[in-house]
């Protein structure tokens, strides 16, 4: 339940704000003489509550009890015995590169947080920090120059991380330089909420928070790189790997 109460922390402000309207409508529906008013206000009311709980239990699902955070559908995908250099993208948020430290004390791992994401001035990221304590080694990245070397990495990870580079152009300038650190059968594991109807019906106007699937594929084929396997985690989110 740790990253559902942050889930609830970020947006507490949206949550209020859907309850005080919703007990707004139901209160005003008593005044309402015409009847199709009346039934609009209270389907209104009720469909608001409704949106709230199914939200929290979608963000339950998808990040405290599915694989996004485990890593465990990767068996048969990377060996990360005999991975050498890994690279964890994040966005001001990282409860998973120690667990990867601890699990794999050989692996040599860059923690990178993007620069300038929109998490880095909420309110509720000092809490966050807290519950899972930035990496102390982690370097702050831009999108368009990755600092490491031609062909030096194995895998590129970045777990609901990249939509937070807003812009396309600025995406397609990620994928390149990804192309360019990647050894030649290095891979590129992406993990994402996409823009799509479930998450439409279950986070509302929140999934335009996310990018649609064909603006992820248009990206990475305009860095000249391809989607090898595209698995669905959970109803919400999906794996892209990329070589």
């Amino acid at each position: 339940m740790k990253i559902t109460r942050l889930v609830i922390l970020f947006n507490y402000q949206k949550i209020i704000f859907g309850l005080i309207v919703s007990a707004l409508l139901f209160g005003l529906s008593f005044w309402i003489n015409s009847e199709l008013i009346f039934l609009l206000f209270r389907i209104v009311s009720g469909l608001i509550i409704l949106n709230i709980i199914a939200s929290l239990i979608a963000s339950y699902i998808l990040y405290d009890h599915s694989d996004l955070y485990e890593l465990n559908n990767l068996k048969g995908i990377i060996d990360w015995e005999k991975t050498e250099n890994a690279i964890l993208v994040h966005a001001s948020f990282d409860p998973l590169s120690k667990r990867l430290e601890e699990k794999y004390p050989n692996l040599n791992l860059t923690v990178c947080d993007i620069y300038g994401n929109r998490h880095e001035h909420e309110k509720g990221i000092e809490i966050s920090k807290k519950i899972f304590p930035p990496n102390p080694n982690e370097i702050k990245i831009l999108p368009d120059k990755l600092p490491f070397e031609n062909q030096s990495q194995d895998v590129i990870l970045a777990v609901t991380a990249l939509h937070e580079i807003l812009e396309e152009e600025q995406r397609v300038l990620f994928f390149k330089e990804a192309k360019r650190i990647l050894k030649d059968d290095g891979l590129i594991i992406l993990s994402e909420q996409f823009r799509d109807v479930t998450n439409f019906i279950f986070f509302n106007i929140g999934a335009f928070h996310f990018l649609s699937q064909k603006q992820w594929k248009r990206a990475i084929s305009k860095a000249g790189l391809k989607i090898v396997s595209n698995q669905k985690m959970t109803y919400f989110a999906n794996m892209l790997i990329i070589k």
